[in-house]
């Protein structure tokens, strides 16, 4: 099972966007210890499917790469004589 853990530096900054939206569109002054405890919360609870669902696009995007990989790499063989110049061996 994967766990989903946020830097020290995005922990801090969700911490402060959670106290900010409280405050202006709830109007409710929250502190970090509560900011922190939904965060938590919603890392657990949340987390998982949105991180589910990024990894099925990067499996999806790069399921399309790898199927277009030889359209997109690939080299032409025997590409030195123009083709009506090429003979035919005796």
């Amino acid at each position: 099972m994967m766990t989903i853990v946020l830097s020290d530096a995005a922990r801090k900054q969700s911490i402060a966007s959670i106290r900010r939206y409280f405050g202006e569109e709830l109007e409710q002054d929250i502190g970090d210890l509560k900011a922190g405890l939904l965060l938590e919360f919603i890392v657990k609870e949340i987390g998982p499917s949105i991180y589910n669902v990024a990894i099925g696009d990067a499996q999806t995007y790069l399921r399309d790469r790898v199927a277009d990989l030889e359209a997109a790499c690939s080299a032409p063989e025997f590409a030195y004589w123009p083709s009506s110049t090429v003979r035919r061996a005796k």
